[in-house]
């Protein structure tokens, strides 16, 4: 019995080499090449997702650098501006009283010199 099985493992091995893939096979095979294809592509789609998230991160910077702007003065930057158009308005006052009082006194003048010629 010995014999018999020794002479089935050479034909069975032979007869598996020369069987067609499987349809498993065939599709094992093209995931694989699949794989292998895009395997490079998924560095560029990686660098380009990072790309695009700093766009993002950036832009989403901005916005909220834009807001700061708009937004109303709070009640803190109010009260620190009280102080300076205080003093201002104590300058514009004096500026004002300076020149109504050149304006109400009178310059002489003298008359205009006639020509020799009429």
């Amino acid at each position: 019995m010995a014999k018999k099985d020794t002479a089935k493992k050479p034909t069975d091995e032979k007869q598996q080499e020369k069987k067609p893939p499987s349809r498993g096979d065939a599709v094992r095979s093209a995931a694989a090449q699949a794989i292998e294809a895009t395997a490079g592509q998924a560095g560029l789609t990686r660098e380009r997702a990072q790309q695009l998230a700093d766009e993002l991160a950036h832009v989403a910077n901005r916005f909220r650098e834009t807001l700061e702007e708009l937004r109303p003065a709070g009640s803190d930057e109010l009260r620190a501006l009280r102080e300076p158009v205080a003093a201002l308005e104590e300058r514009v006052s004096t500026l004002e009283t300076a020149q109504a009082k050149r304006t109400t006194t009178r310059r002489r003048t003298t008359p205009a010199k006639r020509s020799a010629s009429s």
